[in-house]
């Protein structure tokens, strides 16, 4: 197996097993943006006179056969070919010979691999988005069939004033419509095209047209300078798994919610036997496990956000391998944060309230009634204040 890096010396098997990690089975998901961002470059190389038309026919069709075969499963990233771009170019140049060997005229690995990852990241972006929406509009057909029953509202873990299965859920909702908004704004640095920064130092000699392959890949904006393309690591990274980690601390306060609501002390709301498990030695027991792993998932995704800034907070300018660390954290955040949207609505069209079951404290409406006593009377509020409370205290 030949590396894009390769001078003929020979690689201890131990060195590459601890440089590529896990990194060439994580890259399986890079393949596809991969072939997209390398059929740019190639048609740049064209427009520029750099890649005759025949050899630019036999590498996109070698590409797209290539990326096809990769989606059927026919082949994998392996550790042999230690990561996705040495992967392609190996088979590249296996089904078409020397030409394939032109296609890294004016690029690197680095911004190679970055552009993959910018195109699989947006794509992720309107994926958390998509799941995001279907779970405020889970929210939104739970308030529409039992909004109107009373809630109490707390404070301080007290009941404190009225509240309704509408309010309640309509504000998750809303919070949880926020964050889909709050994901958007990482497409801003996730749009900008490196390539053509090269290894970070652009590509001296070659006249690359880095707004032909912005066009192509529709990114929003050339990455510039070249220098800064490598200053950029790890920021729209650590942005989408920030947006991501306030994501899941919304849906797990959701869960936590529902979950004091299903103890036997609240009774509030029943849950529905396909999202809940059993015991293996109390026979009556149905546990909510999936409402608490939604609370617990929350943590991952802070966690992972933490590893990605810890990563890069002290590195100088230019590439460094530690990059590559950033990978697995991003991926774990947002696979977590999908597997988490994709089965919130179904259970959150299961849940069902329970009025018969909610009691309310006798004080619930003292806010109320005070503001009233200021309405009526026009007194100060910290009046009717003292004379609710007095009234409460009697009673």
């Amino acid at each position: 197996m030949s590396r894009l890096w390769d001078k003929g010396a020979p690689l201890d098997a131990r060195v590459l097993a601890y440089t590529a990690l896990d990194d060439h089975e994580l890259d399986n998901r890079l393949v596809a943006h991969d072939i997209l961002a390398s059929i740019a470059h190639a048609n740049m190389l064209h427009e520029q006179s750099l890649l005759n038309a025949a050899d630019l026919a036999a590498i996109t069709t070698a590409l797209r056969q290539i990326g096809e075969a990769h989606a059927r499963g026919e082949w994998r990233v392996t550790l042999e070919m230690e990561d996705s771009q040495t992967a392609i170019e190996n088979l590249l140049t296996q089904k078409i010979g020397a030409a394939g060997g032109r296609l890294h005229a004016g690029r690197s690995r680095n911004d190679q691999v970055l552009a993959a990852l910018r195109l699989y990241m947006r794509q992720a972006v309107a994926k958390l988005q998509g799941g995001s929406h279907a779970v405020a509009e889970a929210l939104d057909r739970l308030a529409a069939r039992e909004g109107a029953i009373v809630l109490p509202g707390y404070t301080h873990m007290q009941q404190a004033m009225p509240s309704t299965v509408a309010w309640w859920a309509g504000g998750f909702a809303a919070e949880i419509r926020d964050d889909a908004a709050g994901l958007a704004d990482c497409l801003r640095r996730i749009g900008k095209n490196p390539l053509g920064s090269a290894a970070g130092y652009g590509t001296p000699g070659l006249p690359v047209d880095r707004e032909s392959t912005r066009r192509q890949l529709n990114f929003t904006q050339i990455h510039e300078p070249v220098t800064a393309v490598q200053l950029s690591r790890g920021k729209a990274e650590a942005q989408l798994a920030f947006e991501i980690t306030l994501l899941t601390q919304d849906i797990a306060r959701l869960a936590a919610d529902l979950l004091l609501f299903y103890t036997q002390e609240f009774a509030f709301v029943s849950l529905p036997d396909a999202f809940t498990t059993g015991s293996s030695i109390m026979p009556q027991k149905r546990n909510a496990d999936v409402f608490e792993l939604m609370r617990g998932r929350s943590a991952l995704a802070q966690a992972a956000l933490n590893e990605i800034l810890g990563i890069t907070q002290k590195l100088t300018s230019g590439y460094h391998r530690d990059l590559q660390l950033i990978k697995p954290p991003l991926f774990r955040s947002i696979d977590a944060c999908e597997q988490t949207l994709d089965i919130l609505p179904m259970a959150l069209d299961g849940v069902r309230f329970k009025p018969d079951s909610i009691a309310l404290d006798p004080g619930i409406h003292a806010a109320e009634q005070a503001n009233a006593l200021v309405a009526r009377e026009g007194i100060a509020f910290r009046e009717a204040y003292r004379r609710v409370a007095a009234k409460l205290r009697r009673d």
